[in-house]
Formats: C-alpha cells, sequence, structure tokens
C-alpha cells in the first residue's frame, strides 16, 4: 500500500458535492502513506468516528475502525489505547459530536492527555439533521431550529482545549489541503493528546467558503511561540466572542508532559492477543 488511492474501500462516497469533508479524507490519507513510508504499520491504526456527517469518513479509509454513538467518540478510542497502547487512534467528530453532547468526554480527554488525536470536523451546523445550530454556530444563526435567528454565543473551542490541558492544539481549513496535511501529521505524530478543530464547511447547509476565504491566516511560528500557554490563550481569543475578523489556522499550543497511559500502565504489560484466524471462536459463541 503506497499511495492514498490503495487506502480507498469500497464504500460508495455519499457527501454533498462541495463538502468540506472530502478535503479532509483526501489529507488524512495521504498523511497515513507519509506515516507509513517513515515507519508505521498501518495495521495498527484504529480509526474512531460519531454520529453525523463526519462518521462516513471511517468507511472511506481501509484501515481498523469503530462506530462510536453521537457524542461518544473519546471513551472508545480511550479503551483502545489502554488495551494496547501500540496502536495509533485517531477520531473523528462533528462540532455538535464533541462539543455538545460529547463535550465532558473531549475535556477529560485532554485533561488526562491521552496519547491519541482527536480531529474535529467544525461546519457550524448539524448538516446530517439538514441544518439545526451546534456549539459554535454564530449568533443570529437562522436554521431549521432557530429560525428566528440563535440567540446563543459559540463556544471557543481552541481555548477550551488549551485550558483543559491537551498538549497539542489547532485549527485547519479544509480549503488548505497543504497546510492542513503539515497540520495533521504534526498531531499524529506528537506524544500526549492532540486536538484539532478543522474549519469545515457544509455547503448544502451553511456555506461559509467566502468568509472563511477572506479572513482565514496561518500562524506564523517565527511570531507565535506553541510552547508558550499565555500566548496560545491570546492567539486562540483572536476570533470570537465579538473579536477581531481574522481568523488563525495552525499550531496555537504544543507542550510535552507525561501521557496517561505512561502514568496508569507504569510497570504493566497489557493484553496482547496473537493475530489468528478468530472463525473457530465466532462458530463455537454464535
Amino acid at each position: 500500500m503506497n499511495t492514498a488511492k490503495e487506502l480507498e474501500s469500497f464504500a460508495q462516497n455519499t457527501w454533498c458535492p462541495g463538502c468540506g469533508n472530502f478535503a479532509i479524507l483526501t489529507t488524512i490519507k495521504k498523511v497515513l502513506v507519509n506515516l507509513k513510508d517513515q515507519g508505521l504499520d498501518l495495521n495498527k491504526v484504529a480509526l474512531v468516528s460519531g454520529i453525523g456527517c463526519h462518521a462516513k469518513i471511517v468507511d472511506y479509509v481501509n484501515v481498523n475502525s469503530f462506530y462510536s454513538i453521537h457524542g461518544r467518540v473519546p471513551p472508545p478510542m480511550t479503551g483502545i489505547k489502554l488495551a494496547n497502547p501500540d496502536l495509533v487512534v485517531i477520531g473523528h467528530a462533528g462540532d455538535g459530536d464533541a462539543y455538545g453532547e460529547g463535550i465532558e468526554h473531549l475535556i477529560f480527554s485532554a485533561k488526562r492527555n491521552i496519547n491519541m488525536t482527536f480531529f474535529v470536523h467544525n461546519n457550524r451546523v448539524y448538516g446530517l439533521t439538514t441544518g439545526q445550530f451546534t456549539p459554535t454556530s454564530p449568533p443570529g444563526f437562522k436554521g431549521r431550529s432557530t429560525p428566528g435567528g440563535s440567540p446563543e454565543d459559540p463556544l471557543n473551542p481552541i481555548e477550551l482545549m488549551i485550558s483543559a490541558g491537551a498538549t497539542f492544539v489547532g485549527r485547519g481549513y479544509s480549503a488548505k489541503p497543504k497546510h492542513l496535511m503539515a497540520l495533521f501529521e504534526a498531531a499524529i505524530n506528537h506524544k500526549g493528546f492532540s486536538f484539532v478543530d478543522v474549519l469545515q464547511p457544509c455547503f448544502t447547509f451553511f456555506n461559509t467558503y467566502d468568509y472563511y476565504n477572506e479572513r482565514v491566516y496561518e500562524i506564523s511560528q517565527k511570531d507565535h511561540d506553541a510552547a508558550d500557554r499565555a500566548a496560545a490563550f491570546e492567539k486562540a481569543r483572536e476570533w470570537g466572542y465579538g473579536a477581531g475578523e481574522r481568523i488563525p489556522i495552525g499550531i496555537f499550543y504544543q507542550a510535552e508532559k507525561p501521557t496517561y497511559e505512561e502514568k496508569l500502565l507504569a510497570g504493566r504489560v497489557p493484553v496482547q492477543s496473537t493475530p489468528g484466524d478468530i472463525r473457530p471462536v465466532l462458530e463455537k459463541h454464535i
């Protein structure tokens, strides 16, 4: 398996034309191929998704995968990683999935600094259910559940994750694939809890391409010290809560600290299974 095309599965893609998820799909496949060339065994990759348009991504990448229920992507990710720390565990969630029902799981995953990667497909709308507002929708958002406009202010995921203790916090934009690819690879290679919020326009129910194209800019590591937590908070507050209109993308914060499994599993040997034919086991118990 040497190309991203070889990571394609048999599943038919059902995303809407113009969906930002296509760029995320292409990016993760290219990154996995790059990491394979650097020595990663793709048999040791596990993708986990929730419920929503984003979730279909695990159907479209030919590696190990697991579907969780809505908002509960981090718990199975945690179980997989603790059961076999050698696995590279990558989660995908939507903004409603991650910041709504699942926000407590996300916060505790960051707090524990579990060595896994979490990508949020943030289109700021419930696309699968045709247009309701989410925790990151802008004030006044008019959708199927808020025809008069949402009265709520949005969450700031970047600020939230820095506060919660994530040791890698970034933001990408699906329309900047080269930048997104470097960001994904850095996140997966980071040792600790890696979080990337991806601005992913929903072309059908909340088309934000023009809005982002006018405002997004890449963080310069010359002008921003990602190891400086205070500076990371300042950079995170450049957009949102009535702040400025410029939207930074890149690595906001990165730090090194012991991972949850290093502390929890110190001196222990997780159960390891020997690959083999599982049909006799299934035939015995089914």
